[in-house]
């Protein structure tokens, strides 16, 4: 994204940010298992997820949103976390991550997949 947005203007960068704020998620595609709608709940409490990205899993403020995002993009992120592969500002993803099995990384990426964002 930096060789994109390094000749941006600051006017720019707003009109972007502010196209991009106006965008709604579309509904998911993807349909969960019923032992993930069933887990899900309790791991993202366990887990502490709703803490940040909220009761919803919608996000808030600069924290995004998790409901609905596409499955495969959400398995590999919490791998990357937990692996200290990818990084994030505060190492908050990084510790929420560590206590997990592989299973909880499939069925948190499956449950906030079939999540309706909206």
């Amino acid at each position: 994204m930096t060789p994109m947005a390094a000749n941006l203007s600051n006017k720019e960068m707003n009109e972007l940010a502010a196209y991009f704020s106006r965008q709604k998620p579309s509904a998911p595609t993807h349909k969960s298992a019923p032992e993930s709608v069933a887990a899900g709940p309790k791991l993202t409490q366990q887990y502490n997820c709703v803490q940040c990205h909220g009761p919803a899993l919608l996000g808030q403020q600069h924290i995004p949103r998790l409901a609905g995002q596409q499955y495969d993009y959400v398995l590999a992120q919490l791998r990357k976390f937990r692996a200290h592969a990818r990084a994030d500002l505060d190492g908050n993803m990084t510790a929420a991550t560590e206590p997990l099995t592989e299973k909880d990384i499939e069925v948190l990426a499956d449950y906030v997949a079939g999540l309706n964002p909206l």
